[in-house]
């Protein structure tokens, strides 16, 4: 597999999911479910488009003091969530990893 890359695949509830992956392999952005492949091609447009924005990243923090954030589109509307990170800082790497790798993705159907 080449990375960075948007890896889609069929869920057991029959619902398709994404997950954007860096130059490394690791995942660093996963999504909602979606009821078809198109629906899903739809979101990793809206992720290559909202991405450049550093207003569409909402800043979050777990119950267990951990820290993600989410990516929305222009409508407010959660794009994909991601990983847990022990600190602010390395959070912030996390959005600035999604910033270039979402516009260099290609589609991979799992």
């Amino acid at each position: 597999m080449a990375h960075p890359e948007f890896q889609v695949s069929n869920g057991n509830d029959d619902k398709f999911y994404f997950n954007l992956t860096a130059a490394n392999g690791q995942v660093i952005l996963s999504s909602q479910g979606y009821k078809s492949k198109d629906g899903c091609k739809s979101g990793i447009a809206s992720v290559k488009k909202n991405s450049s924005n550093k207003k569409n990243f909402e800043r979050k923090d777990s119950k267990d003091g951990l820290h993600y954030f989410v990516l929305k589109a222009a409508n407010s509307k959660v794009i994909g969530k991601s990983q847990m990170y022990k600190s602010n800082e390395s959070s912030e790497n996390g959005i600035q990893s999604i910033k270039t790798n979402a516009k260099l993705g290609k589609i991979n159907y799992l």
